[in-house]
Parts: C-alpha cells; sequence; structure tokens
C-alpha cells in the first residue's frame, strides 16, 4: 500500500524532488556555500556528520512537507542516519508525507568519447536490499555527457538503462540522470542525440514497469515532451546544472509537465550561521519558488 501512494504521489502530484545527495566529492563545496569551511572538521566523518545536520534541518523545516516537496534524493549515509531518531526514509514519509529516493552511483569514470560514465558498482545488489529495507521507493543514479558525441552519449544511456532494469528487478523505481553539462558548445544537438538514444532505450523497460528521468534543463524548451508523454515514464525531472535558482526556475517555466529536482539551487541562501526563524523563512521562499516554476509550464 505505501509503494502504491508513493508512486502515485509521484506520478501525479504537483511538486518537485528535493537533490539532498551530495556525496564525498561535493560535500565540502556544499558545506562552504553553507557557511562551514573546511577547517571546521577534520575528518570524512565529522565532515559527513556536518552535511547530515544540514540536510536535517532543511528536512524538518515546516515548510519541507509534502504540499510541494514530493520526493528527496538521499546520499547512503543520509539514509543510514536519523532524523529525530527515526530512520531518516521513514522520517520523510511519515513525517512529511515526502517519497524517499537514494543516490546509488559511486561516481564517475574518465572522460571517453565526449562522456563520463558511472565507475563499476560491485555492490549494487545489496545496496538494493537496503535500501529496500529501509523503504525507499526509488533510486539516482548520475553520468554525464560533455559534448554532441553520438558514440558516447549511446554508451552513456545504455549504461543507465542497464543498471535502471537492475533496480527495477529489486522493485524500485531508477531515476536516470545522463546529466548534459549546460556549458558546452553543442549542447543543443547534445540533447538531440540523447532524446533519440533514450527513446531507444525505452524500449527495454519491461511491460508495466516504469522508470524516470533527470535530466539538464534544454536549450530548446519541450524538447523532451515525448519523453514526459511516453507511459514507461514515470516522471521526468530537471536538474539545476550549475545555474541560479532565478535562471533554473526561469529555464524550467518553460517546459510543460518537466519538474524540478535542484540541489545547489534549493539549498542558495541557506546558512548555518541563521537563526531558525530566517531559515525557514529563507527555505519557505525557495520551496515556493520551485514549486511554482514547477507548476508554471
Amino acid at each position: 500500500m505505501s509503494d502504491n501512494l508513493m508512486a502515485q504521489k509521484i506520478a501525479k502530484n504537483d511538486g518537485f524532488i528535493a537533490a539532498l545527495d551530495q556525496s564525498g566529492g561535493s560535500t565540502p563545496k556544499a558545506l562552504k556555500l553553507y557557511g562551514i569551511e573546511e577547517n571546521a572538521y577534520r575528518d570524512e566523518n565529522e565532515m559527513f556528520a556536518l552535511i547530515h545536520q544540514m540536510r536535517s534541518r532543511i528536512v524538518k523545516s515546516p515548510a519541507f512537507n509534502g504540499d510541494k516537496v514530493i520526493g528527496a534524493i538521499l546520499f547512503e549515509r543520509t539514509m543510514d542516519g536519523d532524523v529525530d531518531g527515526k530512520p531518516t526514509a521513514d522520517y520523510l514519509w511519515q513525517d512529511c508525507n515526502v517519497v524517499p529516493f537514494l543516490k546509488v552511483d559511486k561516481g564517475l569514470m574518465a572522460e571517453e568519447n565526449g562522456v563520463q560514465l558511472m565507475k563499476p558498482m560491485d555492490d549494487l545488489g545489496t545496496l538494493l536490499k537496503r535500501a529496500a529495507s529501509k523503504n525507499v521507493f526509488g533510486t539516482k543514479m548520475r553520468s554525464v555527457i560533455n559534448g554532441a558525441n553520438e558514440t558516447g552519449i549511446a554508451a552513456n544511456v545504455a549504461q543507465q538503462f542497464e543498471v535502471g532494469r537492475q533496480i527495477l528487478d529489486h522493485g524500485l523505481v531508477p531515476i536516470i540522470e545522463p546529466e548534459i553539462t549546460i556549458s558546452i558548445a553543442d549542447k543543443a544537438q547534445a540533447e538531440e542525440i540523447l532524446l533519440e538514444q533514450i527513446a531507444k532505450q525505452l524500449d527495454s523497460v519491461p511491460l508495466g514497469q516504469q522508470v524516470m528521468l533527470k535530466l539538464s534543463l534544454p536549450t530548446k524548451a519541450n524538447i523532451y515532451r515525448p519523453l514526459i508523454n511516453d507511459p514507461r515514464v514515470m516522471r521526468v525531472v530537471a536538474l539545476s546544472g550549475g545555474y541560479s535558482r532565478n535562471e533554473a526556475n526561469s529555464l524550467l517555466s518553460l517546459n510543460v509537465g518537466m519538474i524540478a529536482s535542484f540541489s545547489r539551487a534549493l539549498t542558495e541562501g541557506l546558512s548555518a550561521h541563521q537563526p531558525d526563524p530566517d531559515f525557514d523563512g529563507a527555505l519557505a521562499e525557495t520551496i515556493d519558488s520551485i514549486f511554482s516554476a514547477s507548476k508554471a509550464a
């Protein structure tokens, strides 16, 4: 019953998905933007404890609830942690009415043919079983496209769907994220190739099952409408990809049916040094703006 309610919320409800999944490589930058310098922690454990405090503060804020935030993507350590003594995924669903997802990739390979594939995930099966046992609904995995190279993009998308089928086999819904770097000169051409390759790979999705897609905000508005309308796709969400929140919201609002899944744009303007009323007010304004952009088109 819980899975059905989660699926209905993600597929049908207005709102957006919060990306709270900064990993080891991106955590120092996320903490610095939050006002915590690297000399504030001595090792990785202290670093992750601080980022968990930040995430806990966000999800406990009054504005962070299922009325406008329909899902949240967690880092593995965040999934394994607690919020007010309750496992994070359970807190999200039971206390916030927000559907929990888990980041499962292990980072990126070196660039080849204009793309960076995902590193091998040797313990994926074990991780997926653990996620399912913790009431996680779905997963997310990121690879990167740095150029309009058809060979590279085809390999990138094929890898994403190969892993996605394994995730479906474990009863979880994969968010497939072949991110296109927003600064490349041939971004529009890369998007055309990506659309074609995703359309091909959707034929491999087992009958009656669905995947989700997390894509860079496109140069040509509504290029991804065929994917949004495909019955094999539960939802298409957009990453902010380095755009400011205002830029990301503006671009998102042009794309019918696409909703946000922002990370940096979500935490922009939040600080560890803000008193709770200021923090909660800033987060509420941010959530309102991203929610409005996700509904605008």
